[in-house]
């Protein structure tokens, strides 16, 4: 792979890592694996290969590696034969990323119900506006579920 290529690579990894930090407030180096992980080629990686790719420590990696193996977002695979530890990106890890949103997205609609319930017509205006919009995509997300 050519230098320009590479950079080019780098810089998308980049603003998958930007995205992450500004839309979720991961750390900047869980968005870097997230996105090397996404493009890699073979899509499995050491944690040695990332670490280089993304210039990150190894001990900051090893966190941010368990992170996303804990949440189910990256998964850890070994070769036959081969004693070093691989990564890669879940298959469906989008699909869980955006049902955990929805999930919670549906526990604050409980919540507003519960607030609708107390408040009365005191500052239910607001509440029922909340409360619209959260029914609005809960019934989107359940006409047109996410296939993976």
């Amino acid at each position: 792979m050519g230098d320009e290529q590479q950079d080019q690579l780098m810089r998308w990894v980049e603003r998958v890592a930007t995205f992450c930090v500004e839309e979720w407030g991961l750390p900047p180096i869980t968005g870097r694996v997230l996105g090397w992980l996404m493009i890699c080629d073979p899509p499995e990686q050491s944690a040695g290969e990332i670490a280089d790719t993304i210039q990150a420590s190894r001990a900051s990696l090893t966190s941010n590696m368990r992170l996303l193996t804990t949440i189910g977002l990256v998964r850890k695979v070994r070769r036959p034969g081969d004693r070093t530890a691989y990564y890669r990106i879940e298959d469906d890890a989008w699909h869980k990323v955006v049902q955990r949103k929805l999930d919670s997205l549906s526990a604050f609609g409980d919540i507003a119900e519960e607030g609708f319930a107390l408040t009365g017509r005191e500052g239910a205006g607001r509440i029922k506006a909340a409360q619209e919009s959260l029914t609005w995509l809960r019934d989107i997300a359940v006409r047109n579920p996410l296939k993976h």
